[in-house]
């Protein structure tokens, strides 16, 4: 197996190439890249500061206001926001915005920067359901405002998706157990291995605490019928957590089929490819020209001699015959492999504690589910479901469930 899955592949900046980066920055004075990042993250601000040779004020500015801010400089796509404001993109490419918050946040790490401070206890607490980015900016959020926290994860680490579902290769375990940590030390216990429903009802949470906050992922993989039962096939979820856990050492086939076009899809195209798969094709029912997944990770995934076809829609499967037909010509597309892997959307698990949901998706806007001790974040709140819009949903329900305890936002 190759080891390059346990290597992040963008390459990181040093002190003078994040300098030269940043001395493209126009340092525009209505800041369009700032106004464009959901988390708030304040790009703008911390860009001028690495400009002016202020490493440990850009750090500041990141860390606090994003507290996974070394995650999201490695996932975020910037592309389809901060980037997009850039004001730069008129002139030749706008800046790299996320190669700037990893080289500042590796710099914090590496200084051993401690940002995030507890507030002065204020004799109330609240109980998060999950782990996930939703969850931990939430637990940040409401520590540094004087709760106590207590995180409770059925997983055997904390993290969600971030821990199970993205590679290697996009975000190492080391940077995952870096924020966990420091969420832990502002004074958040996280309880692993503990299902509400099941370990504890929500009813006794209730009772405990001041306010619950359900901050949930869409953990579950969707299923096409055709494939039920299929020997050979296994949905992208199980997959990526697989490898993840394994640190890539998995046994793989040579011939494997990927069925899907976002960017959970490019994470396993790519995945199979950085563990010396010879043959992965991936068949899309989008057309290039409305593809889902990022930009930049579909150029990657074609740079590593994955083959994307698009425009096909699966028809029928018979042993490891897959047979697809075109979305809007006459044609037909017929393929055996040793290996089908399904990344065609996820979903929330059929338990939501309670929770009505429509479309994987809470039925109301907002963060308050009427219970006045029950909130919502994560996955299962409306809105983008990446993980720079994770942490915007944990900050906004942390100041919500402030607000209806009596603070003030």
């Amino acid at each position: 197996m190759s080891k390059n899955y346990n290597n992040e592949i963008e390459q990181a900046y040093n002190a003078i190439t994040v300098m030269e980066e940043a001395q493209r920055c126009l340092l525009c004075l209505d800041a369009p890249c700032s106004k464009a990042c959901p988390a708030g993250t304040d790009p703008a601000k911390f860009i001028r500061s690495v400009r002016f040779l202020n490493f440990k004020g850009a750090a500041e500015t990141v860390r606090e206001n994003n507290a996974l801010g070394s995650v999201c400089a490695r996932v975020c796509p910037t592309e389809r926001y901060c980037q997009l404001g850039c004001s730069r993109s008129g002139i030749d490419k706008p800046i790299n915005i996320g190669g700037i918050q990893r080289f500042v946040t590796d710099f914090e790490q590496q200084a051993g920067m401690d940002i995030l401070e507890k507030g002065e206890a204020n004799g109330m607490s609240v109980a998060i359901i999950g782990s996930g980015p939703s969850g931990l900016q939430a637990a940040a959020t409401l520590l540094s405002m004087g709760y106590a926290v207590d995180i409770y994860e059925k997983s055997a680490k904390a993290g969600g998706y971030l821990r199970y579902g993205i590679p290697e290769y996009r975000l190492p375990d080391h940077i995952v157990d870096f924020e966990v940590k420091r969420i832990e030390k502002l004074g958040a216990c996280i309880k692993l291995g503990t299902e509400v429903g099941k370990d504890i009802t929500m009813d006794e949470l209730k009772a405990k605490y001041n306010a619950v906050l359900v901050a949930i992922g869409a953990s579950e993989a969707k299923m096409l019928p055709m494939f039920e039962g299929s020997e050979i096939t296994e949905t992208a979820v199980s997959f990526l957590a697989r490898a993840k856990e394994a640190h890539g050492e998995v046994e793989l086939p040579d011939n494997i089929l990927v069925i899907g076009g976002g960017d959970v899809a490019m994470d396993v195209v790519t995945t199979l490819k950085l563990l010396g798969v010879k043959n992965v094709t991936d068949v899309v029912y989008e057309e290039f020209c409305e593809f889902l997944a990022s930009k930049k990770e579909l150029e990657g995934a074609q740079a590593l001699g994955v083959s994307i076809i698009d425009g096909y829609v699966p028809e029928k499967v018979e042993g490891n015959t897959v047979t697809f037909k075109h979305r809007r010509i006459p044609g037909e597309l017929k393929l055996t492999v040793d290996k089908i892997i399904l990344a065609v959307g996820q979903r929330t698990a059929d338990d939501t504690l309670g929770i009505k949901m429509v479309r994987n998706e809470v039925e109301f806007d907002g963060y308050n589910t009427g219970d006045n001790k029950v909130f919502v974040a994560g996955d299962i709140a409306r809105g983008d479901k990446t993980v720079v819009w994770a942490v915007r949903k944990g900050k906004e329900a942390a100041l919500e469930i402030h607000n209806c305890l009596g603070g003030k936002k």
